[in-house]
């Protein structure tokens, strides 16, 4: 066997980086199936939308999905400022959220800040918090 043709190994952080864009791609579905095969199953999980209160459990956390869901039409996120950690079987993810959302009387464009918490079961990592906190609009910037 080359050295071409031996799978290489993905490091910790670049599984991490994937299971977060397996998350925002989820999101961007609106499809609850799949944003429901990246969170962990349990009451132990927590997630905070920008501007809603603290969820606890996964049924909550959920439910919070299916109503966004079920009221977006589109959206839409690209990502910056992106930091990676991995400590043992727990990883989080910090990062800039730029959101574009269709709704059925028009869209928004927000930014939020988001923390993301994922642990590693039967190794595959998969997101136990969700945390995103908006961001101010910077001035001179319209929002239509």
């Amino acid at each position: 066997m080359t050295a071409e043709t031996v799978p290489q190994k993905q490091s910790p952080e670049d599984a991490v980086r994937a299971a977060n864009q397996r998350f925002y791609a989820a999101f961007e579905s609106l499809d609850i199936a799949v944003m429901e095969a990246v969170w962990e199953h349990d009451e132990s999980i927590e997630c905070v939308h920008p501007g809603w209160e603290l969820l606890f459990g996964w049924d909550l956390v959920r439910e919070s999905w299916a109503r966004i869901f079920a009221n977006t039409k589109r959206v839409r996120i690209a990502l910056s400022s992106l930091w990676v950690r991995v400590e043992g079987t727990a990883a989080w993810v910090s990062c800039t959220e730029h959101v574009t959302t269709a709704y059925a009387d028009g869209f928004d464009e927000s930014t939020a800040q988001a923390t993301n918490v994922f642990v590693l079961r039967d190794e595959q990592w998969i997101m136990a918090a969700h945390h995103a906190s908006p961001l101010p609009t910077p001035v001179g910037s319209t929002v239509q």
